[in-house]
């Protein structure tokens, strides 16, 4: 079963549709206890940060069993992601500080000419993996996956270890994480149609190792 945690910061049922439309077994829980029994756990994120931080309080210790302790597969989206991270401009309390790294506002001051990028930033955009991953495509090959983003924050001083793809938006950002079992991606694949399918099939397939 792949649980889908659902906390109260983003749209779990998108998730949900797509993985079963996979051929997974994927159920929306919002209890600390529903997790216990979980393959595979996926946090979606929509909001601001210190709120997902008070949200994610009551279900850290089951997480923290199931992730690290029992290393199920775990895949962070969006603010999902950027939880993993230890911190965030956008509030003052700490992440999961399970990845190291900050989520930092996009900051465009010092591109030069007269170029103005909104924030933010909303839309397609073209991936680049930049280190071999489970989830995402091989780093070898010259075509790119493109996958839809809604964000004003990024990952900021991640490891070059736990970087697995980066998207450019005024300059290159980290847009995809992973520490062993953990992985975190800044787009929704869940709006990605059929790349965020190609991602979430590579996902299930961890489930069943």
């Amino acid at each position: 079963m792949i649980t889908i945690l659902d906390y109260g910061m983003g749209n779990c049922g998108s998730i949900k549709n797509m993985l079963r439309y996979l051929g997974a077994d994927a159920a929306i829980v919002s209890e600390p206890e529903e997790l216990e029994n979980a393959k595979a756990i996926i946090l979606p994120g929509v909001g601001s940060y210190d709120y997902g931080v008070k949200q994610l309080d009551p279900f850290k210790s089951v997480l923290e069993k199931k992730v690290l302790r029992e290393k199920v597969p775990f895949l962070g989206i969006c603010l999902g992601m950027q939880l993993l991270l230890e911190s965030s401009e956008e509030g003052q309390l700490s992440g999961l500080g399970w990845i190291k790294g900050e989520a930092k506002r996009f900051d465009f001051t010092s591109i030069e000419g007269d170029q103005r990028l909104v924030v933010p930033h909303m839309g397609w955009n073209e991936v680049k993996p930049v280190t071999p991953s489970d989830i995402m495509q091989s780093v070898e090959k010259h075509s790119h996956d493109r996958f839809y983003f809604v964000h004003s924050y990024h990952a900021d001083r991640v490891p070059e270890e736990n970087q697995i793809s980066v998207c450019h938006y005024g300059y290159d950002f980290t847009c995809a994480v992973q520490h062993k079992n953990i992985y975190g991606t800044q787009f929704h694949p869940e709006k990605s149609h059929k790349f965020g399918k190609q991602l979430f099939s590579r996902f299930i397939r961890l489930t069943e190792c």
